[in-house]
């Protein structure tokens, strides 16, 4: 396995990290910004909790109809033009007197263009590193984001205590005009992956045949489900705790860098298949904590172990491109992301609804019981016996198909919209 200072030394690596990384920083102090000021102006859980991970929501149509131009449109030109359309966005949002209606139009129109973003940039990456290089390379990213959204978050809330959160906003839009800067002018042109324009069409023709395999719908499954239900917790931080969110939230990024490190550099291939079921539930098991309303100590600490296991969708993301092809590899990884930010959008509304007419603790506890649930579900499923089914390549030998149940409960996106978890 290359080691992160080999990764470096690629072409083209260090501007797309680079870039990566100001969208990362622009995601964390814009997304906190807007929740404050959206609780701000309506004192709603539910709307501050959709403020911040409503883009998500237009992920599934994205998903549906545009991700074909993963794979069918220049990576250079779409990740910078993505990252203009949300400086412009953030910074539209930013202007005094916009009613929360439009604030909240934007949003998800920001939702509706990043859904290419994690298909175009992760399929970028697949195609920049060999093979053996993804998983250590998706590693090193995915602790960059953790330590920019630690950084973001800390820097966010101080910034929150003297500064309004137009302000914040617009120093956002300055980071996502940076981001556009450094991936234009420093990654060179390359050729779209696959021929053809993207349509709604070839979408769905593609995703039907990714979603034709049992092993990849179990995979798929297992990257959105216990995820996104515990985005549902960490989308209630700021009602919770309305003085201390972006504590929280650097706490949980803070688990994750750490999480991060063990899964991509520390454990062994053999271990990391065994440990992602046990990562998933380590997940959402200390919110259930948060039904007897700890305080805020006791809180940071649940937050940080449970964050830790977001590291077992690097296992599930390696697993997913054995059994899917090159020329897929964008597609496979947007769908992914779609699917991913998506479920994060959904769960953060059922959460902040949960929350409007019960309180922030006890949304969280319901949301962190629901992804324990589904991840002993999905393991049950991996482990059944599978039939037949369509591939898109041969599948992997008995070793690895004896971790299916790895993938679907053994077993990022970065995206763009909304703030990244897994």
């Amino acid at each position: 396995m290359p080691s992160y200072r080999d990764l470096f030394r690629t072409p083209e690596f260090t501007p797309l990290f680079l870039g990566t990384a100001a969208q990362t920083a622009a995601q964390t102090v814009g997304g906190l910004a807007l929740a404050t000021l959206v609780y701000r102006a309506t004192g709603s859980p539910l709307l501050s909790a959709v403020s911040v991970f409503g883009p998500s929501l237009a992920q599934v149509l994205g998903a549906t109809v545009l991700l074909s131009g993963a794979d069918r449109l220049p990576p250079r030109t779409a990740l910078s033009a993505i990252a203009l359309a949300f400086a412009a966005g953030t910074a539209f949002q930013a202007l005094p007197g916009l009613p929360i209606g439009v604030v909240f139009a934007v949003v998800l129109v920001l939702g509706l263009v990043a859904s290419l973003g994690g298909g175009v940039r992760w399929g970028l990456l697949n195609e920049i590193l060999a093979k053996e290089g993804y998983l250590p390379g998706r590693s090193l990213f995915n602790m960059m984001s953790g330590l920019m959204q630690i950084a973001g978050f800390a820097t966010g809330g101080v910034l929150l205590t003297a500064l309004s959160p137009r302000v914040c906003l617009l120093l956002s839009a300055a980071l996502y005009l940076t981001a556009a800067l450094v991936l234009r002018l420093a990654l060179t042109a390359r050729p779209p992956r696959t021929t053809g324009r993207p349509s709604a069409w070839a979408t769905w023709r593609a995703n039907a045949l990714l979603w034709s395999s049992r092993s990849r719908r179990l995979t798929y499954l297992g990257l959105w489900l216990p995820n996104g239900l515990v985005v549902g917790c960490e989308s209630l931080y700021v009602s919770y705790a309305p003085h201390a969110a972006g504590t929280l939230f650097a706490c949980g990024a803070l688990g994750m860098f750490a999480g991060d490190v063990t899964v991509g550099r520390l454990l062994p291939p053999t271990v990391r298949r065994r440990l992602a079921a046990p990562l998933l539930l380590l997940l959402a098991a200390p919110y259930l904590l948060f039904a007897a309303h700890p305080p805020l100590p006791v809180a940071m600490v649940c937050v940080t172990l449970a964050s830790a296991g977001f590291g077992a969708s690097l296992v599930q993301q390696e697993r997913l491109m054995e059994l899917t092809p090159d020329e897929l590899a964008g597609q496979a990884l947007g769908l992914h992301s779609a699917g991913m930010l998506t479920m994060q959008g959904v769960s953060a509304t059922l959460a902040g609804t949960v929350a409007q007419v019960t309180s922030p603790a006890a949304g969280m506890t319901t949301m962190a019981a629901g992804s324990v649930l589904v991840t002993l579900a999905l393991v049950t499923a991996g482990r059944r016996s599978p039939g037949p089914e369509p591939a898109l390549k041969q599948e992997p030998g008995p070793a690895a198909a004896a971790g299916t149940a790895g993938t679907a409960g053994t077993a990022g996106a970065t995206g763009t919209a909304g703030v990244r978890r897994g």
